[in-house]
């Protein structure tokens, strides 16, 4: 008898003991649960970066593309920094490439709207330089360009000034031609002498293409996202950063808008939301159709999927100004339309 009650007293105690023991085992493996959680939410919207398939970009309108533009002997010229050389892309996959021949395994979409099929006459010639500032560019590339005879029209694409900006990913002081790292009120007066370097630089371009020429100019993209964190990317914080790049793009826009014969291409606006948060669906950039992200493993160059956007994008506007521009260097139509 005395037995049985022993037993049952050690029973009702050990009931409570175990019910303890599983509601901290449950707590933990709830805690647990919610910490690998938190690690792998970080790391997929932190830390990865999905590319993605399939076209990136606008669609190039292909009406534009189904006349020639013109009989006229006309010189594609790539000027500029690592973007028109193509710097990380593909064989045959940089922008520059791309408007000029669609590789085998192109897209259907932008299948003959290339400037061969529109423009039979056309030559080619890329002097851009990966790594180049604008400062280089006048010492080093704008040598290079030989003076054209009256009969060839030039199409420039150029991009000039990101190097400026991103130089040298804080591993020196700030000095000009390389910014990184400095104040808004210390970078002035060398955004200043970019300004005037940049209407210098499409000056002597022009001044090559005495029979006519027209540039496209493309501003400088934010891997952030506009959101200015650099340090998720790797790079010293760089406090400025935002207001540094946007004075080099209000420059480029600006001077786009004051010349007749420079147009824009606005690879910043279109690459945003392709950076380092692409994944961030919070964000009211997010791109749902489209999450990709457009950067080559180094940060500063576009990936393939970057390339064909930036094809596209001048595409497109090459197809809004050229038609009519050789026509009327070519005395077929009046200048009075180019209004």
């Amino acid at each position: 008898m005395t037995q049985e009650s022993s037993s049952e007293h050690d029973s009702t105690e050990r009931k409570p003991v175990n019910s303890s023991f599983r509601k901290r085992l449950l707590i933990l493996l709830v805690l647990g649960g919610i910490l690998v959680g938190c690690v792998v939410f970080y790391v997929f919207f932190w830390l990865t970066h999905p590319i993605g398939s399939g076209p990136a970009g606008p669609d190039v309108n292909r009406e534009a593309f189904e006349k020639v533009w013109s009989e006229q002997e006309v010189v594609l010229l790539g000027f500029g920094d690592s973007i028109t050389a193509g710097f990380g892309a593909s064989p045959g996959k940089s922008f520059f490439k791309l408007l000029v021949n669609n590789p085998d395994d192109d897209f259907e979409d932008v299948q003959g709207l290339t400037l061969s099929e529109v423009l039979p006459n056309l030559e080619v010639n890329n002097l851009a330089l990966s790594g180049s500032t604008s400062i280089e560019q006048v010492d080093v590339l704008l040598p290079k360009i030989e003076e054209h005879p009256e009969e060839v029209f030039g199409i420039i694409v150029a991009t000039i000034g990101g190097n400026d900006v991103i130089h040298m990913y804080g591993r020196t002081p700030p000095r000009e031609g390389a910014m990184y790292g400095a104040t808004i009120e210390v970078a002035q007066p060398w955004i200043d002498n970019y300004e005037e370097r940049l209407d210098l630089i499409l000056d002597e371009i022009g001044s090559r293409f005495p029979g006519g020429y027209h540039i496209f100019l493309a501003n400088i993209y934010d891997p952030t996202d506009g959101i200015g964190d650099v340090q998720n990317a790797g790079l010293p914080a760089w406090v400025d950063g935002l207001q540094v790049l946007g004075a080099y793009n209000t420059i480029i826009e600006e001077t786009c808008e004051k010349r007749e014969d420079t147009t824009l291409i606005d690879i910043h606006s279109e690459f945003i939301g392709h950076g380092i948060h692409s994944t961030q669906f919070w964000r009211s950039f997010y791109h749902a159709d489209d999450p990709g992200y457009w950067y080559y493993e180094n940060l500063e160059d576009p990936n393939d999927r970057g390339y064909d956007a930036i094809r596209r994008l001048t595409l497109n506007k090459m197809a809004e100004v050229l038609p009519r521009k050789l026509k009327i260097n070519a005395g077929k139509v009046p200048a009075i339309l180019a209004q």
